[in-house]
């Protein structure tokens, strides 16, 4: 079985993609237009993304005092990515794009992710940053910056971190104050001067485009000067390392964005990581105006949306770039399973316990013989694909939010809020751990640099990190999503989890899973309401994480559950290969139980309020 029959399965059978193209955006579609989508995308990621992921690690970014360079390899991969016209697919054609479904865009982004994603991680960045102008920003703001993203002629970033600051973005430091007293009048948006320092910026120098394109949180002073506290202070800027014309056309001037070092990471280490300096004086802008110290200092950058609401204008980017995470974290998962399948197929070592004990006399048998091992092979093939089934929903749910009937499109918007924390930190945990056991089934050589599964847990080990850290998603989940509209989200979740509890108990193979769903979803519930019993939020997210991982696991038993009920229906109907299907169903076997009995460990704390690590004093440790 492989991961395209696993990926088609899940696009025909489980989530009906194709009933998508009744719809007039999609119309012009069909499923063969779909496939060869499908098709050119996988055949991109085998000859310019597959060969070369080694080289993006070994080839680290290196800057030359003027200019970062990345091997050839890099620059032909994001080239032909945008060839394609990949960065622009799930937009209108009067932008040039193609006008696919999100879950069809999604679905064919998976084989870059899994191909080598530190070969072209630009092109997520890139894409988040114009979809963002696309909602948010100006008609000339489109023109000039976004639909030349989605060309390739630039490349995108997001710019929230700063050194002093971390994840707490309403301590963010980086001031913006208007640019003379012209600059409200400027066609490309209100001009305002930054300075600032951001760090754990990716791409944020290279060679693989003409500009880069810098999406900036800054906070804008008050009346008296000083900057606002808290979020509520903060604004978004577009800040263009070259500037640009109200056509996109370089002007020949560079603006003040200066690289100020190279972050060298554990993994992914194909994509430069940059620390960046804002307005620092190193390369002086227009000496005419100026805001801040004196004439031609700080970065110019143009205002998005209105002032003080940046940061709801980049959750549009976060919330896109947290289920990208997601899909990567998934896809490095399933690149370790596939790597520990076919070395599981091929390596001989032991042999099976008669009653007598061990034959040495007779042959070794493969690894994948050995009960143990098929048990780490299935744990994976659980993991990743059950994460893959989460990313997938979740892009299923985007279209529908963009193009179903207002019923469905509110629900749709609904279940997004709640389930965008799972689909960014289920994955990167627990693919994380398919990679542990990837490594575990090569035994001593998956720990050498000989095999790629080494890599594919280092380049994973940042999803758990970036784009928000299992904290903060699970603050989050526990502190806004299951709680907001008066737990209207929670209500939508538990309305597809009973539905399909309530289908699959019809299938006599499946009414044991059902009833462990259905009991796995009412211990969430009453933990929710325990947690919150007193009211006070510090005894309530003292034990978010535990939370977040119980919630993530029943909502991937649920789709797992949900998956596996197409698949009983495929074995019925004879539509498809049966190793295929069966071997969803074992996964969902696995998944049932194994997995799901976790959930009771976690929701103790939850549901008894445990102050253990709330009340730890520092001194104890």
């Amino acid at each position: 079985m492989t991961y395209r029959q696993t990926l088609d399965f899940l696009l025909d059978d489980w989530l009906h993609v194709e009933s998508l193209v009744e719809r007039p955006c999609f119309a012009d579609h069909s499923r063969e237009t779909f496939v060869s989508v499908l098709d050119a995308c996988e055949k991109l990621a085998r000859d310019k993304f597959y060969p070369f992921n080694r080289v993006s690690d070994t080839e680290e970014p290196w800057f030359d005092g003027e200019q970062v360079h990345l091997p050839p390899s890099s620059l032909e991969a994001n080239r032909a990515y945008a060839e394609l016209g990949m960065l622009a697919a799930a937009q209108d054609y009067e932008i040039g794009g193609m006008q696919l479904p999100c879950v069809v865009q999604m679905a064919a982004n998976s084989f870059f992710s899994k191909g080598g994603l530190g070969v072209g991680g630009g092109g997520l960045l890139t894409s988040g940053n114009a979809n963002l102008l696309m909602v948010h920003g100006t008609p000339a703001q489109q023109h000039a910056f976004a639909r030349h993203e989605f060309s390739g002629r630039f490349n995108g970033t997001m710019c929230l971190s700063e050194p002093q600051a971390g994840s707490s973005l309403s301590d963010i430091a980086t001031r913006a104050v208007p640019d003379g007293p012209d600059s409200e009048r400027d066609p490309l948006g209100p001009r305002y001067r930054l300075r600032g320092n951001k760090m754990w910026i990716s791409n944020g120098e290279h060679e693989l485009a003409e500009n880069i394109i810098h999406l900036v949180l800054a906070k804008i002073p008050g009346p008296d000067g000083k900057l606002i506290a808290g979020t509520r202070g903060i604004s978004l800027f577009i800040v263009p390392k070259k500037l640009v014309d109200a056509e996109g056309n370089l002007t020949g001037e560079r603006n003040d964005v200066a690289l100020a070092g190279l972050n060298h990471k554990l993994g992914y280490r194909g994509i430069p990581n940059t620390l960046l300096n804002f307005g620092e004086g190193r390369y002086p802008v227009r000496a005419g105006h100026g805001g801040l110290d004196k004439p031609g200092s700080g970065a110019i950058g143009y205002l998005v949306g209105r002032p003080h609401e940046g940061l709801r204008c980049m959750f549009h980017m976060m919330n896109e770039a947290r289920i990208a995470v997601g899909l990567g974290a998934a896809m490095l998962g399933y690149a370790g399973y596939e790597a520990a399948l076919e070395y599981a197929r091929q390596r001989p070592q032991g042999r099976p316990v008669g009653p007598g004990g061990k034959d040495a006399t007779r042959p070794q048998v493969r690894i994948i013989e050995h009960a143990d091992v098929k048990r780490m092979l299935l744990a994976q093939k659980s993991y990743c694909e059950g994460a893959l089934a989460l990313e997938l929903y979740c892009a299923r749910m985007v279209d529908e939010q963009k193009t179903g009937a207002p019923p469905a499109a509110t629900e749709a918007a609904l279940l997004l809020d709640v389930l965008t924390p799972i689909a960014k930190s289920w994955p990167s945990e627990w693919c994380l751990e398919a990679n542990s056991l990837a490594i575990q089934v090569h035994g001593g050589y998956g720990y050498t640099r000989d095999f790629p599964v080494e890599q594919y847990w280092r380049d994973n080990r940042l999803n758990m990190i970036h784009e928000g850290t299992h904290g903060i998603q699970a603050l989050d989940l526990l502190g806004r999503k299951v709680v907001m509209q008066e737990g209207a989200g929670w209500a939508a979740f538990a309305r597809r989890v009973d539905a399909t509890i309530a289908s699959a108990s019809e299938v006599a193979s499946l009414a044991s899973h059902a009833r462990a769903l259905e009991a796995g979803l009412a211990h969430l519930g009453a933990a929710t309401r325990a947690a919150w019993a007193t009211g006070e939020p510090e005894e309530a997210l003292a034990n978010a994480t535990p939370y977040l991982q119980a919630f993530g696991h029943v909502v991937v038993a649920w789709l797992w559950l949900d998956v596996a009920r197409s698949a009983a229906a495929s074995i019925a109907a004879g539509a498809r290969e049966p190793d295929v299907v069966r071997g969803l169903l074992a996964a969902c076997t696995y998944f049932f139980h194994f997995e799901l009995p976790r959930v009771a460990a976690w929701l103790a704390p939850v549901e008894t309020r445990d102050p253990t690590a709330r009340t730890m004093r520092e001194e104890w440790f």
